[in-house]
């Protein structure tokens, strides 16, 4: 099947990228050029075809995914489900499905047939969890049953994969001689580099890439090249390791384009804030300016129970710097599996990251929404600033709850109004 990009190489320009220019206020020509040229992608498979596909990339707004998925210990379908309906509900841009507990393949495609964003996952979690149920290890899993994982989610209708194809021995061998406090933090990679350290074979999505390429076509995939080197922990932050992988991914993004498949850089998940800035410049320059992805990054590693507001901050860094895509993180970071009120908590706090974000970076729909905001406040119009606001059921819930005497003005200063008082002044 032609893909998007194909489609927009033969001259044509697709009613998906009318419809993304026309909420974005792009110009639909533009944006076709900047999906054609991989600076920018819609995650969209056409056995999902989500109402509100995730467009990712310059000149759009940054987007926010949330992560979702049972674990081992908690496999209950129904209250990821619930973790769904709360993602949609907050304002998540994307959908990330990471469950290794229960029925994979049930649970994928409930949440997909639910789903009207984009949907990603990562494969090599579902060759894993059906290689243990063999009783068999990690280290044994063998390269067709990964890409079976990855053509069997494909047809299920996933918009975006992470595929940890950077992630070389020459990679693992420059993360030994380098040494590292965290060594590999992401599941995938770790996976991926103990079937590799066993078997002192080359990562087969790597050295088959080829193939993985050709089964994304299909679909129309969009790959989401992950970071199996990311940092995660301040110290390992911006080694020579990270790097490395970063320029496999650079390379393979482009080999990507030129077969028409659409490609995201996954990048950093923990970065000092004095190093954010220059991790976005890296990956862009290194990577011709592919979409970014980031998680977070958090900026201490100290923040436990809060860590979705160490995310936040990193996040809206990142993105006022060149991050176009930001994964949310929960208070229950590195702690356990979120709960509902997780979940909320996170989304909320990222999506206030990205806006905030857009605002440095000139967006006009961004700032237009604030200017509105402010016009409503000084009018003192609070049922318009709620309508504005990032969250409008928690400023109209917190508005009743400490609600002041007068119609007109907030609790805080009453008749006191700052605002209200410099407006009688300066009518006389």
């Amino acid at each position: 099947m032609k893909t998007l990009i194909d489609k927009i190489r033969n001259k044509q320009l697709p009613p998906i990228v009318k419809k993304i220019a026309k909420s974005e206020g792009l110009n639909p020509k533009k944006l076709a050029d900047d999906i054609k040229n991989g600076y920018a992608v819609i995650c969209f498979n056409h056995k999902h075809s989500p109402n509100k596909p995730c467009a990712v990339g310059k000149g759009l707004k940054t987007k926010v995914n949330v992560n979702i998925g049972t674990s081992p210990d908690f496999s209950s379908l129904k209250n990821e489900l619930k973790k769904l309906d709360i993602s949609l509900k907050y304002g998540a841009d994307a959908v990330m499905d990471l469950s290794t507990g229960g029925n994979l393949r049930q649970i994928r495609r409930k949440i997909i047939s639910k789903c009207p964003v984009s949907v990603g996952t990562v494969p090599i979690y579902e060759t894993a969890v059906l290689n243990a149920k063999k009783n068999k290890k990690i280290r044994d899993m063998k390269i067709e049953d990964i890409f079976d994982a990855v053509r069997r989610q494909a047809e299920d209708g996933v918009d975006f994969m992470t595929l940890h194809c950077g992630l070389t021995l020459e990679t693992i061998k420059r993360l030994k001689n380098e040494g590292r406090l965290l060594n590999i933090v992401s599941r995938g990679g770790a996976f991926l580099a103990n079937w590799m350290m066993h078997n002192n074979k080359e990562n087969p999505l790597y050295e088959h890439y080829d193939e993985l390429l050709d089964i994304l076509r299909d679909f129309d995939v969009t790959i989401s090249l992950g970071d199996g080197l990311r940092p995660g922990c301040i110290d390992d932050a911006t080694d020579r390791s990270q790097i490395q992988e970063l320029i496999f991914l650079g390379e393979l993004a482009q080999k990507a384009n030129k077969r028409g498949i659409q490609a995201i850089i996954e990048g950093p998940g923990h970065v000092p804030l004095n190093e954010i800035k220059t991790n976005m410049q890296i990956q862009k320059k290194l990577c011709n300016n592919a979409p970014f992805y980031v998680l977070g990054p958090l900026v201490t590693d100290s923040a436990l129970g809060y860590d979705h507001i160490a995310a936040s901050i990193g996040a809206a860094i990142a993105a006022t710097y060149g991050a176009d895509f930001i994964c949310y993180l929960t208070p229950a970071e590195h702690l356990g599996l979120p709960s509902n009120e997780d979940v909320k908590e996170g989304l909320i706090a990222t999506r206030i990251a990205a806006h905030a974000a857009d605002v440095a970076s000139g967006n006009k729909k961004a700032i237009l929404r604030d200017k509105m905001l402010s016009q409503a406040r000084r009018k003192r119009d609070f049922k318009l600033q709620f309508d504005l606001a990032l969250e409008p059921r928690k400023a109209k819930a917190k508005y009743k709850e400490l609600k002041a005497k007068k119609k007109d003005v907030c609790s805080m200063c009453s008749e006191f109004c700052a605002i209200k008082t410099m407006e009688e002044v300066l009518k006389k």
